[in-house]
């Protein structure tokens, strides 16, 4: 079987994917640049002519002109969905739903034959939108637990969280809470692990106690493996892969209740208000005097629901029942 994949960016869930699919099937992937790269518009159709469906990450122009094009030559079309392109949230500026382009999505959404959402909380956000939508849950996740794993003594005084480091993300991945929330544990080491990709960096320094380090993620496993707490205290997660990375790393997670981080997370974190550092502080204080053995409890949960072991068997098995249908 053929599958043309489209994507706009190979970041690392969606490079799994493309490494699952890859072991089943014949995989033609095709990064979408712009309309107006015609060259990249030609691979495209060419993809999908000599494919038996179309694989596409994220719902925007790209999938509406995929899926279009499917209907024309009469393939079948995929689409996992659940971030961004799902989403209206005004508080802090994010979400499709607030573009022009969402009608795009509103497109691909409506006429792909499956989307596949990234955590139930992804497909409940879908359906408010496209109600007629064909959906299933199909947890991101797909972590490697031979790769994120802990072997090394974990540092009680060490707490990280990891992001890119943009505007966007200040408020929506809960920085600016987590710079914050430093200053009431002058003891504890807090370093922001990710990409400096605009001058919001700047503003958290301006921010940031004399405890709080901000590094690239060229060595994120090492810190992954070293720290005993993680914070994830975001406006909004559509699943959160880098919270289960930690996880499976035994990292003990201080996390908020928003999008679907209780449902990676379950009973093995604490859970504090979004945009409250004083209570932020208070979790992360608690969770670095509790036993290591919440971090192993945090392990087992990923291994037990979203192992890459799992997410291959659901993939794969959705695929070949949508190119059967």
């Amino acid at each position: 079987m053929n599958i043309c994949f489209v994507y706009v960016d190979l970041s690392t869930f969606v490079e799994r994917d493309l490494e699952i699919l890859r072991k089943h099937f014949n995989v033609k992937p095709v990064k979408w640049t712009t309309f107006w790269d015609f060259k990249m518009i030609l691979s495209l159709i060419r993809a999908i002519l000599t494919s038996d469906l179309c694989f596409i990450w994220f719902a925007d122009f790209h999938a509406a002109f995929t899926v279009l094009l499917s209907k024309i030559f009469r393939k079948k079309s995929i689409i996992v969905t659940g971030g961004y392109d799902v989403l209206k949230m005004p508080e802090i500026n994010y979400g499709i739903r607030l573009r022009w382009n969402r009608h795009y999505a509103s497109f691909a959404l409506k006429n792909a034959d499956i989307c596949l959402a990234f955590s139930k909380s992804s497909e409940e956000d879908l359906k408010k939108w496209i109600r007629n939508a064909r959906t299933k849950t199909v947890y991101l996740g797909g972590i490697d637990l031979k790769k994120f794993s802990c072997y090394t003594k974990k540092d009680d005084k060490l707490v990280i969280t990891v992001a890119k480091v943009t505007w966007s993300n200040v408020l929506r991945k809960g920085l600016k809470t987590f710079v914050e929330c430093a200053k009431y544990l002058p003891e504890v080491k807090f370093v922001l692990v990710g990409k400096v990709l605009d001058d919001s960096i700047e503003y958290l320094k301006k921010l940031a106690s004399g405890n709080v380090e901000f590094v690239g993620d060229e060595k994120l496993l090492d810190y992954y493996q070293k720290a005993k707490v993680y914070v994830q205290v975001s406006a909004h997660e559509g699943f959160g892969v880098a919270l289960a990375e930690a996880m499976a790393c035994e990292c003990i997670p201080v996390v908020t209740n928003r999008g679907a981080i209780p449902e990676v997370v379950g009973d093995v974190g604490y859970y504090v208000p979004y945009g409250d550092p004083k209570a932020t502080a208070e979790a992360v204080k608690k969770a670095l005097e509790s036993d290591q053995s919440k971090g192993k409890m945090a392990r087992e949960r990923i291994k037990k629901y979203f192992s890459i072991e799992r997410r291959e068997k659901e993939l794969v098995g959705i695929v070949k029942q949508v190119l059967e249908s």
